[in-house]
Parts: structure tokens; sequence; C-alpha cells
């Protein structure tokens, strides 16, 4: 029998696929304190890196740590989903938003609204504001403009 080394453990990188524990915790602006998302408490997720799932800001500080390995770090709004843009804040006119929505549909400030894009993809706003001649959205990331924590367990790298 010979003495064999330890196959050392995979290292994230910047192409890996993950299964993790993560939780996102905001630390500054709206809801400072609060958690965002935890999966530590249910079923892990899986994360592609590079695919955009993550911002490559929050993707970039995983590079590097091994398989088991748990750790923090923090982020700034820049290096997370941006500053918040004043210009993604629109109004829509009731009958456009009927249009997109159908007329029987009913919203109330802070209802998460998919849209339809031009070219058929899809976008979501945070209705901020309705009365009766327009409708105000919000088309920021909702962690835009925000340093975020993010705690990590490293389940598996591939």
């Amino acid at each position: 029998m010979t003495d064999q080394a330890p196959i050392p453990a995979p290292v994230v990188r910047a192409d890996s696929y993950l299964t993790l524990h993560y939780r996102i915790v905001i630390e500054s602006g709206p809801g400072a304190g609060s958690t965002f998302i935890d999966t530590f408490d249910g079923h892990p997720a899986t994360l592609q890196l590079g695919s955009g799932q993550w911002s490559p800001g929050m993707e970039q500080p995983l590079v590097g740590h091994p398989e088991g390995d748990c750790f923090s770090y923090s982020l700034s709004a820049v290096d997370a989903y941006g500053e918040r843009n004043p210009d993604l804040l629109q109004r829509l006119t009731r009958a456009a938003l009927a249009e997109h929505a159908g007329q029987a549909a009913e919203f109330v400030p802070g209802d998460l609204v998919e849209f339809t894009a031009p070219n058929g993809g899809r976008y979501s706003g945070v209705l901020k504001e309705i009365n009766a001649d327009w409708a105000l959205f919000d088309f920021n990331h909702p962690l835009a403009g925000r340093t975020l924590r993010v705690d990590v367990d490293l389940l598996g790298v591939l």
C-alpha cells in the first residue's frame, strides 16, 4: 500500500457550476439589516458563473475559493447591482398599462409587474404610485444603490 496525497478540493473558476447556500443581507439604504434572500434554512441553490444569474461583481469574490469553504464578503452598490438610476422611474398611462396587462388587471403599489419588451424579452418594474391617469414604475433592480453582504457555504464546485 502506498501513501497517496489527498486529492485537493476543486476551486471556483470564472465558469464553474456551483451548489451553495447563500444569504444576501442589505447593509445600506432602505431595509438596511434585513435579509433579501437566504437558502441556509432550505434547499441549496445552483449557480452557473458567467451566465448572468448574478452580476459579475457578485461572482468575482467567489473565484479561487475551494469547495467546502464558508465565507462572507461585502459589495458596494457599484459592484453589486449598480447605483439607482432616476431615469428608470417611468410613468405609463393607464391606457398603456391596460394594453400590456389587460383591462381587468388590478394593481397596488409594491406589486412587481412584468412587461414584454419590443424585442420579445421580458422586464419588470415595481409599481410605486397609481392614479386614474398614470402609473409610476421603478425599473431599477430591487438591490440597486445598496451595499450588500453575501454569506456563502460552497457545497459543490464543478
